[in-house]
């Protein structure tokens, strides 16, 4: 019997090539897609749960509330997470993470070689005993005991040392920490997974700079830059263990709270979430939306089942082809449920088949999806018994969807009827078929939507004023003490060229994370009135630099010691007025006991502008004048040259000659700024490949379904050509049914589409609103597309000699 089936279901795949070829093409196509994004939701689901113990390993962040202000800290006071081990029998062991604050790229030297790295951090000893890597050298259980040593990444180890090992040597390390030497006692990779923490070099805390400042820390209020973490004992409840944090936090930071009237909540979260959850503050690596994934997840399984209708239409529509098989197979005793099987076997046959062609092509195309989606899923995922459990599920799945309505309309003919011709059935194909199309349409056209919507709102971002210069700004940065000291005389001689507007100083640039804040009050209040305000710390010139507008007051000057510039949120969060503000002194009380207070002067008031992500609204923003600060790292270089190339030239000659032993590096600020929004600029590129595949596949299903509808009435066709009916009138003849039901599809398109992506732009605080075009332009997408599909079999029928068709029986 299953012999028979099976010569049965390749007789059939083989006579109708055509339409065999059409499912496959789709079903491999949609398989492609929806394994790839599986894949690729996988990985991102997958950070963090190589650790040994990676059930009971948690970080501490920190909710922070301040008067007027609230911050999710993904960090925590350096205090906490030691105190934690010593007060709380349920933890094992804790550790820290600190990056190199200010210090974005490091100079390391061996044996007269030398490469910049930019990621490295400080870490408790007890690094390696909470989380799990794979060392190719040395021993993680004393890797991080003795003072200044250093693991290394794979990566960084192989350009200092290329395949020697290099446990035990001696290297140095130069920044504007100043020059150490560092004994190397480890090399490890990601073999074991991916993390959300990621350092090329991890620098054991007991090694000067920023980790003996970590070390000697008692500040349980402020100072939350401290990247924490808890191992719990296994039978250990973390939510039990919360319940116990805010008596702890009490009894050693109830006087500083206080002081700084600051609420702070503590919260341990899973490490394995980390990586997939947003909205915490001071992450050490870019997190992934939920709803990104979920959104791709929903692409996935629309192609998919885009693909499945396909297969269904033209299975029902060729119905009457087998319709007498059907008959023949129930009079000589085939129960219904056997040709159940048989019709659901043959659609699980044919899914197989476009998996097996998808397989290859996906290792063919993993290069550009993987630059397309800015990830690095390796063809080592091939050899995962995981992933060949997602293709059997893959398979199945499809198969049975797709299987699933031909299987249950052909074998509920009746024999008698079918055999005498009669091939009608309790169940509506014609009506189904048209159902599934428009079903499909609706899919396309809200597709098609929300790339209009994405892309609106991303040329939204691109072209809105920020309130400061981005375009012709380039950023120059400073890594080491050496080229730091170097800084003033590289500004003093690009003022001297005529392409150069203004030159300034500071300790970070615009649109990037804002490490330094401060609670400031106004005359006559106090701390609880405190507002907690951003800062950078510049010279005279950096208003000028990055274009941003003095509303009251003055800009700074030169020796305008402890003289700031607030923007109109201080002013109107403080209670003062643009116009009185400029000479206010606002205070800064700090300490226990006898508190210091600080004071500074407002020199003016700057318009509000977005220092940050149009994601958030603009905070409390100040600039300090202290350009003799050593935290001061940053050149803001504004030019004015349509001949890029030439004046980069003039800008490296001048670097060259008063910095040669570093190498000449820059940014441009726009490009710093764009950076931003990686993750929609990913989601539009994704959702504009994937659409584009969804609408081809459908295009597919309905080139077959117009084939069909010509064929059905090429005798209709030819009478209507004999008696005069143009090759016009017979194409919209043809291509109005389908025509009417995107028209259909549109209208049940239009709400979802205005539901969906409002949700999307509620992610921002900047955003456009939903226009009456967007999805109209959708729908007239989607009709000319019909058109265009139908149009060629409608044209094809329309010429055909109608002698030809009337001839025929």
């Amino acid at each position: 019997m299953i012999k028979n089936y099976f010569k049965t279901t390749f007789r059939n795949l083989w006579k109708n090539k055509t339409y065999t070829l059409i499912n496959i093409i789709g079903l491999a196509v949609g398989t492609l897609c929806c394994l790839y994004i599986l894949l690729y939701v996988r990985e991102h689901y997958s950070y963090d749960k190589h650790h040994r113990q990676a059930g009971d390993i948690y970080r501490i962040n920190s909710i922070i509330k301040l008067p007027g202000d609230k911050h999710s800290n993904a960090t925590a006071s350096p205090p906490i997470a030691p105190a934690m081990k010593n007060d709380f029998a349920e933890v094992q062991q804790f550790t820290r993470i600190v990056s190199t604050i200010g210090i974005r790229q490091h100079l390391l030297r061996y044996k007269g070689k030398s490469v910049y790295e930019k990621e490295a951090s400080f870490v408790d000893s007890t690094f390696f005993d909470v989380f799990s890597y794979h060392f190719m050298h040395g021993n993680p259980s004393h890797a991080l005991i003795e003072p200044y040593s250093v693991v290394l990444n794979q990566s960084t180890a192989s350009k200092l040392f290329d395949k020697e090992n290099p446990v035990g040597k001696m290297i140095e390390i130069d920044n504007s920490y100043g020059k150490h030497d560092f004994k190397v006692t480890g090399v490890v990779d990601e073999s074991l997974g991916k993390s959300h923490f990621r350092t090329n070099m991890f620098i054991t805390m007991n090694s000067g700079g920023i980790g003996d400042y970590v070390r000697g820390n008692d500040s349980w209020a402020g100072n939350n830059f401290a990247s924490s973490y808890v191992k719990l004992n296994a039978k250990s409840s973390a939510a039990d263990l919360e319940k116990k944090l805010p008596a702890f936090l009490s009894k050693y930071g109830q006087d500083q709270l206080k002081g700084l009237s600051m609420e702070k909540q503590l919260q341990l979260q899973p490490i394995s979430s980390i990586h997939t959850t947003t909205g915490y503050e001071v992450e050490p690596s870019k997190t992934v939306s939920p709803s990104f994934l979920n959104i791709l997840l929903l692409i996935a399984a629309l192609i998919q089942v885009i693909a499945c209708i396909n297969f269904m239409n033209l299975s029902t529509a060729r119905a009457s082809k087998r319709a007498k098989e059907v008959g023949v197979r129930k009079v000589i005793g085939a129960a219904k449920g056997d040709l159940i099987k048989q019709f659901l076997g043959e659609s699980i046959l044919l899914s197989l088949i476009g998996v097996l062609i998808a397989l290859p092509l996906l290792g063919i195309a993993l290069p550009y999806l993987n630059q397309l989606t800015q990830t690095n899923i390796q063809s080592a995922i091939f050899t995962d018994y995981r992933l060949w459990l997602i293709i059997v599920g893959l398979v199945t799945v499809t198969g049975l969807i797709a299987g699933s309505y031909p299987a249950f309309y052909l074998s509920a003919f009746r024999a008698i009827k079918v055999i005498k011709g009669n091939f009608t059935s309790h169940i509506s194909a014609a009506g189904i078929r048209r159902s599934l199309v428009v079903f499909q349409f609706v899919l396309s056209i809200v597709l098609i939507a929300g790339i209009i919507v994405i892309y609106s709102q991303l040329n939204y971002i691109k072209n809105k004023d920020l309130g400061f210069e981005k375009e012709q700004q380039l950023i120059f940065n400073f890594h080491t003490e050496d080229t730091k000291g170097k800084m003033q005389v590289f500004m003093d001689d690009l003022r001297k060229l005529p392409e150069v507007k203004a030159v300034s100083k500071a300790n970070n640039y615009l649109s990037q994370f804002v490490f330094n804040d401060m609670s400031l009050y106004a005359p006559g209040g106090n701390m609880s009135t405190a507002e907690d305000i951003q800062f950078m710390i510049t010279d005279e010139y950096f208003v000028k630099a990055n274009g941003i507008r003095i509303i009251g007051g003055r800009d700074f000057q030169l020796y305008d010691s402890n003289r700031i510039l607030v923007n109109e949120t201080v002013v109107k969060r403080l209670g003062l007025k643009t116009e009185t503000a400029p000479g206010t002194r606002l205070h800064f009380e700090q300490g226990r006991g006898e508190t210091t207070l600080t004071s500074f002067e407002i020199a003016g008031v700057m318009k509000d502008f977005n220092y940050s992500s149009l994601h958030e609204e603009v905070r409390p923003f100040m600039l300090r004048y202290e350009p003799e600060s050593q935290a001061i790292s940053t050149l803001v270089v504004a030019i004015d040259s349509k001949n890029y190339e030439a004046m980069l030239g003039k800008i490296e000659s001048v670097w060259k000659k008063n910095i040669a032993d570093a190498p000449f590096e820059f940014a441009f600020l726009d490009d710093e700024v764009q950076k931003q929004y990686e993750t929609e600029i990913t989601l539009s590129k994704i959702i504009n490949s994937f659409t584009l595949i969804a609408i081809l596949i459908s295009c597919l299903g309905l080139f077959g379904l117009a084939a069909f509808s010509a064929e059905q009435r090429k005798k209709e066709i030819g009478i209507r050509k004999v008696v005069g009916a143009s090759v016009s009138g017979i194409v919209g003849l043809l291509s109005k049914d389908f025509v009417k039901l995107v028209l259909i599809a549109f209208v049940i398109a239009i709400p979802i589409v205005w539901w969906a992506m409002d949700k999307w732009l509620q992610e921002y605080a900047y955003r456009i609103s939903i226009s009456w075009w967007m999805p109209g332009l959708a729908g007239l997408i989607a009709i000319a597309i019909t058109i265009m599909t139908v149009s060629f079999q409608a044209i094809r029928a329309a010429i055909t000699n109608p002698v030809r068709s009337l001839r025929t029986e």
